[in-house]
This record gives C-alpha cells, structure tokens and sequence, in this order.
C-alpha cells in the first residue's frame, strides 16, 4: 500500500454547525456539500477533510452502536509566527471554536502552541514550528 491519504472523515454530530463553523466562520469553500449528509473541503493537493453526519458515518460502517466523538486525535495547523499562533486562534473563536489551551510555549520540541475544539470536538493545534518546513517538492523536513 502506498504511503498516502486521500481523506480524512470525522462523524459529525452536527453538520450544521461544522458548516457553519468551517464555510460561515473561516470562509472555507467545500468541495461538496450535501446537505443532511456530509461536507468536504481540500485541505491539501489530493487532500479533503470529510465531516461526516454522525448518523450517516455509521449506517455507512454498518455500526450496530453509535460511534463515540472524535477522541486521541489534533488536526495541526502550522503558522509562521508565535504572533501569528494567537491570531489563528482568535480567528477560530470568533468563528465558534473553544479554546483547550491558550497559546503558550510547547513542552516538546521547542514549539509555541494553543488547541481549540471546534463546534463538533474536534481538536485543532495551532503551532508555530520554527524547526518544520515544507520543501517545494511538498516534502516535510523536521529538524
């Protein structure tokens, strides 16, 4: 198997406020839209992030229990500054998010870092990594 994503779908327990979360409160454009179903956004070349009623999630995995809320898991957004980490946070506020951590000095790997909790739990670190880049090749370098 090749080492790649395509997709990364969350179930959502609503829909409504994740649209109105990500298109209304941060101007993301979706790639689709279905309205009672899910939402797709390009995050990344070849990349969507699916937020997936969570009714449908599981009826679509044949669940026999509801699945639980998204848990264990930051979706991690990198800026160029500390500055830049607490003004993405405040930006996610206004669009309805709840800060988890306040900005502030990472305890690993010498990052300054704050988390947020979107509408639906899930969680979004916020980081200013001064020893993270991405090549033009796409290609991430640590270090």
């Amino acid at each position: 198997m090749d080492q790649r994503l395509h997709f990364l779908t969350f179930a959502t327990k609503d829909l409504d406020a994740a649209r109105a979360f990500y298109k209304d409160g941060l101007g993301w454009d979706p790639v689709m839209d279905v309205p009672g179903e899910i939402l797709f956004f390009q995050v990344a070349p070849g990349l969507m992030l699916g937020l997936f009623d969570a009714a449908k999630f599981d009826q679509d995995l044949g669940a026999t229990a509801p699945t639980p809320g998204v848990s264990g898991v930051t979706l991690s957004h990198n800026v160029s500054s500390a500055a830049e980490v607490s003004s993405t946070i405040d930006t996610l506020t206004a669009a309805g998010a709840t800060v988890v951590k306040p900005a502030q000095a990472g305890a690993f790997g010498g990052i300054f870092h704050g988390h947020v909790k979107d509408p639906n739990g899930i969680v979004w670190e916020i980081a200013h990594n001064p020893g993270w880049r991405v090549d033009d090749d796409g290609k991430v370098v640590f270090g």
